[in-house]
């Protein structure tokens, strides 16, 4: 069994929980409206160019640039308007020295010319003639073919996932089905002898459970299915019960509540007992959450989350979240600086045990161009600091705290 609070970094943490992790993941193939919010297997290449043609950004007249030149208010360039490009349509002619075609834009560039002129740079003479008062270079105002991306090219790599942007990327070089992750399954399940059902009235001594309905949120959020499991009383053969059963339903099983050493606390035996190789740790060098638990069992996550909900909600966030959105846990500095990316001023002194990262909740308003991050502190346990909070801070585990007017790194909610 795993030695109770033989406390590991943050970094310690993941990198236990990642060394179970399979290498490759398997992937299935999905529609691709179907998607969205799921991570690529396999990287896309594009199989055509896009655009597949040159096309004009604006509406206005093709021409050979070279017949622009010198071109100005005082002194136009006159063309012969020789023919039309209509979007859809690709072009029955050409453009020849010294004549003009007006293009509508997204339409096809006429062969021989090889830019646009803005409709607002030209005067009508009659209906066989423009003036041109402004000089254009080859390739202005036009979107060259494969300039978008090129036949053969990456279009998205193994591994991203797919956001509304990357849908309408996909659908333009005519990719109809994507080989995707399935879609994290987890299970959540509290615990304690105090919770009752949001619906009930609480007794002297009771509380609604709040910690089932903000992970089912975070989950959901994160990009994974949740699925409840109710709440289950400080009894080691009810929480095996329904361990088990979550455990066979779920690819993640989060417990909330029961982590902390206590007499009436089972939910530490039931994980480590609940299958091999069991817990890979208990307690992480971090504030709020120091009593998580983190276990393996065959092939499932299962993590013990701390009974406050803002702990909670935090231990979620670093190594729930990630393993959701992106199946691993930064791997660069890059990439951890990510994780948190924007810079604020704090504006009050706080204090932090050296060799521990410290996560709080922050309010970040800008004043004069500068990003503010005002502490949202409380007394343990307290709810109100989650929403009165857009963001959440930290303190390296190598400072002992943070003076006000220095920067920190914040995730913005």
């Amino acid at each position: 069994m795993t030695e109770l609070f033989k406390v590991l970094t943050l970094a310690e943490a993941r990198a236990a929980i990642m060394s179970y992790l399979p290498a490759k993941e398997t992937g299935v193939k999905v529609p691709l409206l179907e998607s969205l919010g799921c991570r690529l297997t396999v990287a896309v290449q594009a199989v055509d160019d896009v655009p597949a043609f040159n096309r004009s950004t604006v509406d206005g007249y093709a021409v050979t640039a070279k017949d622009t030149y010198g071109a100005s208010e005082s002194i136009p360039s006159y063309l012969d308007v020789s023919g039309e490009a209509l979007i859809g349509r690709e072009p029955a002619g050409r453009v020849e020295p010294g004549q003009t075609w007006y293009i509508a834009t997204g339409a096809m560039l006429p062969p021989g010319a090889d830019a646009v002129v803005m409709v607002e740079y030209t005067e009508e003479l009659d209906s066989r003639t423009i003036g041109i008062n402004r000089p254009v270079a080859p390739g202005e105002n036009v979107i060259r073919r494969g300039e978008d991306i090129s036949a053969g090219e990456m279009a998205l790599p193994a591994g991203h996932r797919i956001r509304p942007q990357d849908l309408g990327l996909l659908s333009s070089i005519g990719v109809t089905e994507v080989e995707v992750t399935r879609i994290t399954k987890v299970g959540i399940i509290s615990t304690g002898d105090e919770l009752i059902n949001p619906l009930e009235q609480p007794a002297p001594g009771e509380i609604r459970d709040i910690n089932s309905y903000i992970l089912y949120g975070a989950v959901s959020a994160s990009g994974g299915q949740p699925r409840l499991y109710g709440i289950v009383p400080d009894n080691y053969d009810q929480m095996r019960e329904v361990l088990a059963l979550a455990l066979e339903e779920n690819d993640i099983v989060l417990i909330s509540g029961g982590s902390s050493v206590g007499a009436r606390d089972v939910t530490f035996k039931v994980i480590n007992n609940a299958g091999k190789p069991g817990v890979i740790f208990h307690g992480i060098a971090v504030k709020p959450g120091k009593p998580t638990a983190g276990a393996v069992i065959g092939s499932k996550l299962l993590f013990g989350l701390p009974g406050h909900p803002a702990s909670a909600l935090v231990i979620f966030d670093v190594l729930v979240a990630p393993l959701l959105r992106d199946g691993a846990y930064p791997a660069t500095e890059e990439e951890s600086a990510l994780e948190f990316p924007v810079k604020a001023i704090i504006t009050r002194n706080l204090h932090s045990a050296a060799g521990r990262r410290d996560f709080f909740r922050v309010k970040v308003s800008s004043k004069e161009g500068q990003l503010f991050a005002e502490p949202v502190l409380g007394k343990s346990g307290l709810i109100n600091t989650m929403t009165k909070a857009n963001g959440l801070a930290h303190i390296p585990a190598g400072k002992e705290g943070v003076e006000a007017g220095e920067t920190v790194d914040v995730k913005l909610f």
